[in-house]
């Protein structure tokens, strides 16, 4: 079963983040800033730069790209970026922005799962061992720690069972959702890409086998 991911082009009208929604900048350098959606208007998107960085250069401005979810997947779009304020280099605002790709749904979607994680960062020196509560194709939700902040940069190994190989990548954590850290994965083999997905996959059928069986029993 080969998966891999789809890049299309969108079809109907573009559908911006809505104001308080997280997303994250991508640099030309490979940087990748979580943000917050401050403002959206027709035509321009106002977003705040959530964690300590140095003001983006006329080049960097010019290559941002903004990365998010929505119904069809995750959207990456583009526009012309500009700086609100230079006293608030971390307020910027995208005119005219498009939609310059979209990864299919398909792999993003997501399922309940508890699975051991231990997570390491040798910027901010911490080893972590605690489990995940949901999971994608893209990221996963954290039972905890609080000591997790937004912008974090972290390596993980994820276990997807007993006599299994985890899979090993990096990721940052892009929000707290009531305490719960959720990871968006940056880095993954190709290999442990697909391996995730079949997981999910696997999931997925499992939860739809006990749906049918509970369902049998109820109309016995």
């Amino acid at each position: 079963m080969k998966l891999k991911r789809q890049k299309n082009q969108p079809k109907g009208p573009l559908v911006l983040p809505a104001a308080g929604e997280n997303v994250i900048l991508s640099t030309s350098a490979g940087g990748r800033l979580p943000a917050r959606v401050t403002a959206c208007e027709s035509g321009s998107l106002t977003v705040a730069i959530m964690v300590p960085s140095k003001p983006l250069s006329e080049s960097q401005l010019a290559a941002l790209v903004v990365d998010y979810s929505d119904v069809r997947g995750r959207v990456r779009l583009h526009g012309a970026a500009v700086v609100v304020d230079p006293n608030e280099p971390d307020l910027l605002r995208i005119d005219d922005p498009r939609s310059i790709e979209i990864l299919q749904q398909r792999e993003f979607v997501r399922v309940q799962s508890a699975r051991p994680v231990a997570l390491s960062s040798p910027r901010d020196a911490l080893h972590i061992d605690t489990y995940t509560v949901d999971l994608s194709g893209g990221g996963f939700m954290l039972a905890g720690p609080d000591s997790l902040k937004v912008g974090f940069e972290v390596h993980f190994r994820l276990s997807l069972g007993e006599d299994v190989l985890p899979i090993a990548g990096k990721g940052m954590v892009v929000r707290i959702d009531r305490g719960r850290p959720a990871v968006a994965i940056e880095e993954l083999s190709d290999l442990d890409r697909r391996r995730l997905v079949r997981f999910i996959f696997d999931c997925q059928r499992v939860e739809r086998r006990r749906g049918l069986e509970t369902d049998g029993r109820h109309g016995s």
